[in-house]
């Protein structure tokens, strides 16, 4: 590879870095827990949006139950961003023109 074709290769890494931040802040993933009673939104830095939990939950009076199940959708909410990030990253690493392997 030549120094022009690195140097090219390097502008649009840099390029695509900026198009990933935007893009991490424009995903946005829904995930739940307990049938539904706890949900959670998050976008793709991973800052969570908004968590619902429904009233029926709150009068059991189980606190580790609740604890358990926000965990659960939290956790299940990072998974989705990380799926969806993946699959975002490996199409733009695609437009690098890399080897087959390399991504």
């Amino acid at each position: 590879m030549n120094p022009k074709q690195l140097q090219d290769m390097m502008a649009k890494a840099q390029e695509m870095q900026r198009q990933m931040q935007q893009r991490m802040q424009e995903i946005i993933v829904e995930a739940a827990a307990g049938g539904g009673s706890v949900s959670v939104r998050m976008n793709g830095a991973k800052q969570m949006l908004s968590c619902k939990i429904e009233p029926e939950l709150m009068q059991s009076g189980d606190l580790e139950m609740l604890q358990d199940l926000v965990t659960a959708a939290v956790n299940e909410a990072g998974r989705k961003v990380d799926q969806a990030m993946q699959s975002q990253l490996g199409g733009m690493l695609g437009g690098l023109g890399l080897p087959p392997g390399m991504i």
